[in-house]
């Protein structure tokens, strides 16, 4: 029996689509034998879902060649479905693989929201209440068809993850779990305001990206997916793609060119313009402070190469959720930025074997954390996050000489002292030679004498004033082998108008800022500023040292998307400033060290 909607067609399934396997897919572990392989793959085009009167969605839905009735793999988002099977290294190809989901016994269901496509319906803002009503929806459909076996599980990653906190809130009773992939859980302060600035670069690049009028007419038959598949996914991609993310930040710049449907573009403008509170902004505020309503299993996984986007959702997630602590995993992986987002696949079909075929692969004895250590090369494991046994490492800032020196990070606080950087304001004209005359950022360095690690939040805090009544601080981590190359490690960011603490919404990993109560500085009076920066695990050892570097401005201390990080570029600082840190108990970097034998669980 074929659901209601386009009617299957020889050509729908002449060629079969080419699965991919392409980046990370195992958090240091082999799973025991997979519950079911080799069964296929088959398309139902164009499915439609009545989700209200005047609304039906529009599905592909990829079942295994052989007949029965599986559990389903819904992956619920507004961009368009036409690209997802394709393997086509599109921003928004983030639902993995079809024919990899077919082929271990599941349904495969990529779904495009209301307005996008041939889904009917007004399109209205991201991650609205209807979008999280409609996914519910979409979940009961699939469990009502004769192809499932009634039960449903999530996959995806960013959008496709963050739906998912979202309708697990909803319990609807088919939904047995879910795997969320690098989330935002406060969608205002962790995506519209990030460290209390806008970030137009993303936006416009993602939104040239993904919502241009060539998008929502957007249609490619079967067919041709399942043809460029064979290309995208063949062995080839691991000469195309070097190349491909080489020009990376090229691409991106030219996504800011497209120009996005008039709908799209107004969005755009009220969250730039209007949006800079949690009242005027027109993001809805995400499911943070409500994650206790979630109470079926799931896997969460961070990514640390992104710097502003999807960096403490995970952390959030697995900290405040309602499922059961045996029944929360989080997993932290490298750093690693790839196109399609095809990566944890085999993770999450693990899992899912474990959930709805109840297969004894070894998924119930995994760690409630595993995380990757960068410069060891392994996972290591943990029964909670922050890392039971992890110690506080607080680090002080202290001035080394001259602005220009690199300075010190050491255990012992200075009494006092001061020193300075210039705020320039992006693309802001100065005069030639002006880098001779007034540095832009601070340097501060700590040599590592024998080997230890570091793992957990990590917190800055800084005697701060500035001649201006505000400006912002940019903060990076990283380590310096001694050859003298450089390994990024964390970032983060605040404004210094905004600085008073959101204790109600912050997390064991994240200091949650207030942005609705911005407090202009008075200028020269010193102010202490607490903010947090992205986890990323690491090893260090002996010859090698830790660096922070503090500026103004995110460009001046990018990482890079080519070597695997993605960053987007924010406008600020607004005024050109002297901004001054103050030495002192209030001034350092705080870590978590880790003092005992860690279990190393998988290379790679």
């Amino acid at each position: 029996m074929i659901p209601r909607g386009r009617k299957r067609t020889f050509w729908d399934n002449l060629i079969v689509p080419k699965g991919g396997l392409f980046g990370e897919q195992l958090a240091g572990w082999i799973p025991g034998p997979a519950a079911k392989s080799g069964l296929g793959c088959r398309v139902l085009a164009e499915q439609r879902i009545e989700v209200a009167a005047e609304a039906s969605l529009s599905a592909d839905v990829y079942l295994p060649k052989v007949p029965g009735r599986y559990p389903a793999v819904v992956a619920f988002a507004a961009y368009s479905k036409e690209l997802q099977a394709a393997g086509a290294p599109t921003g928004n190809n983030e639902t993995g693989s079809p024919p990899v989901f077919t082929d271990r016994g599941y349904a495969h269901i990529i779904v495009a929201r209301r307005g996008m496509g041939r889904s009917t319906g007004a399109d209205g803002v991201y991650l609205n209440d209807t979008d999280v009503e409609d996914h519910a929806k979409v979940i009961q459909w699939a469990a009502a068809q004769p192809w499932c076996d009634g039960q449903v599980v999530l996959f995806g990653t960013s959008y496709y993850g963050m739906t998912q906190p979202q309708v697990a809130r909803l319990r609807p009773p088919a939904l047995k779990g879910f795997f969320a992939i690098e989330i935002c859980t406060d969608f205002f302060r962790h995506i519209a305001m990030f460290g209390g600035a806008p970030q137009p670069d993303f936006f416009a690049t993602w939104m040239g990206a993904n919502f241009t009028p060539l998008q929502f007419r957007l249609h490619l038959p079967p067919l041709l997916r399942a043809l460029a598949s064979h290309i995208t996914n063949s062995p080839l991609k691991r000469l195309w793609w070097p190349q491909l993310r080489k020009r990376m930040a090229r691409v991106m710049r030219a996504f800011q060119n497209e120009i996005p449907a008039q709908a799209t573009r107004e969005l755009f403008a009220a969250l730039m313009l209007d949006g800079k509170t949690r009242a005027t902004s027109v993001l809805p505020m995400g499911p943070s402070g409500a994650l206790g309503d979630v109470t079926v299993p799931f896997v969460v996984v961070q990514n640390p190469g992104y710097f502003n986007l999807h960096q403490f959702g995970a952390y959030d997630l697995f900290e405040n959720a309602g499922t059961p602590p045996d029944q929360r995993w989080l997993i932290i992986g490298s750093p690693a930025y790839e196109l399609p987002a095809y990566h944890w696949q085999l993770e999450a079909l693990a899992l899912f074997d474990h959930l709805l075929y109840g297969s004894e692969n070894g998924y119930a004895s995994q760690a409630r954390v595993r995380y990757w250590r960068q410069g060891a090369g392994t996972y290591g494991s943990a029964e909670d996050w922050p890392l039971p046994g992890s110690t506080s490492l607080r680090l002080y800032l202290a001035s080394g000489g001259g602005d220009t020196a690199t300075h010190r990070l050491t255990p012992d606080p200075p009494m006092d002292g001061v020193n300075r950087w210039a705020a320039v304001p992006p693309h802001a004209t100065v005069t030639a030679g002006f880098a001779e005359v007034a540095n832009q950022s601070l340097a501060f360095e700590m040599p590592i004498e024998a080997e230890m690690e570091l793992t957990g939040p990590v917190t800055v805090s800084l005697g701060f004033s500035s001649n201006e009544i505000d400006s912002h601080v940019v903060a990076r981590m990283g380590v310096v082998a001694a050859d003298g190359a450089y390994r990024i490690l964390s970032m983060g960011t605040i404004r210094p108008a905004c600085r008073r603490i959101d204790a109600a919404r912050s997390t064991a990993t994240e200091i949650a800022i207030d942005i609705d109560t911005p407090k202009p500085l008075a200028p020269g009076v010193p102010v202490t500023l607490r903010f947090s920066l992205t986890p990323q695990p690491v090893v260090l050892r002996s010859g090698q040292r830790l660096r922070l570097d503090i500026a103004s401005r995110t460009d001046l201390l990018r990482s890079n998307v080519s070597h695997g990080y993605a960053q987007f570029d924010m406008p600020v600082p607004p005024y050109f400033a002297r901004n001054t840190v103050h030495y002192g108990p209030d001034t350092f970097i705080e870590l978590r060290r880790v003092a005992r034998a860690i279990r190393s669980i998988g290379s790679r």
